[in-house]
């Protein structure tokens, strides 16, 4: 043994390099946690595809009107807050009358080709009267012929190839009465491919447009249907009742 190696002594584990190991084993440990975390919320964000199951209420303020909306009938994820707005977009599940859950979910995906989601749009008016207010002094002069027998008493009309509406028919019900149903649906391979073809649209509240659109399958449920959709928006609105 050489005198070298008489002489060697163990050399010193400084406390500041302990300490700087411990602080990166937990950093990667820390790491570690949040990525899970994240993952499992991220998996969780992906299988709601945009769903919420969330009922928290949010007040919107659409021009003079308030809305109370549970956030799971609130369509787009950032529109799930209160606060004042230029519109609100809402889905709601035939016939409950429901916003989004995990029971739901199936008719919220269109599961199997499922076609039972009601949109509803609430805005300002862009037009002095709804779409019933309109069919006397502008959609009759657009359309043509006697119409064709539709569903539950519903009567198909075509568009002249000048009005405008390409691809679309005009539907009308109770067209005898003062305040018939009036509503454009799209036609041929359009309305095929459309989840809710026919749309409607109705003056609310203080001011306040809705605009909702139905799947060609509820066609002839159509009184139920304009009836829900009403008491829907009269539960949601807290103004001009």
């Amino acid at each position: 043994m050489t005198q070298a190696s008489h002489g060697a002594r163990p050399v010193p584990v400084r406390s500041g390099f302990m300490l700087r190991v411990f602080f990166v084993f937990l950093g990667l440990a820390l790491l570690s946690g949040v990525i899970s975390l994240g993952g499992k919320w991220a998996g969780r964000s992906i299988a709601m595809a945009g769903h919420t199951d969330d009922t928290t209420v949010h007040e919107i303020v659409i021009g003079n009107d308030v809305l109370a909306v549970p956030a799971n009938a609130i369509r787009f994820e950032a529109a799930r807050r209160s606060g004042v707005a230029a519109r609100l977009d809402l889905y709601l599940r035939w016939p409950q009358m429901d916003g989004y859950s995990h029971e739901a979910r199936d008719a919220f995906n269109h599961a199997d080709g499922a076609r039972n989601i009601l949109f509803l749009t609430f805005d300002v008016p862009m037009m002095s009267r709804d779409m019933t207010g309109r069919f006397e002094p502008i959609y009759r002069a657009l359309v043509e012929g006697p119409g064709r027998a539709g569903p539950a008493g519903l009567t198909v009309y075509p568009f002249t190839e000048k009005s405008g509406y390409v691809d679309e028919v005009l539907v009308v019900g109770d067209e005898g009465g003062n305040h018939p149903f009036v509503a454009r649906c799209l036609a041929g391979d359009a309305a095929r491919e459309s989840l809710a073809p026919c749309e409607r649209d109705i003056h609310i509240g203080d001011g306040l447009n809705l605009t909702y659109r139905m799947p060609a399958e509820l066609a002839g449920s159509w009184r139920e249907v304009d009836e829900a959709v009403r008491e829907a928006a009269g539960r949601f609105l807290q103004t001009g009742k």
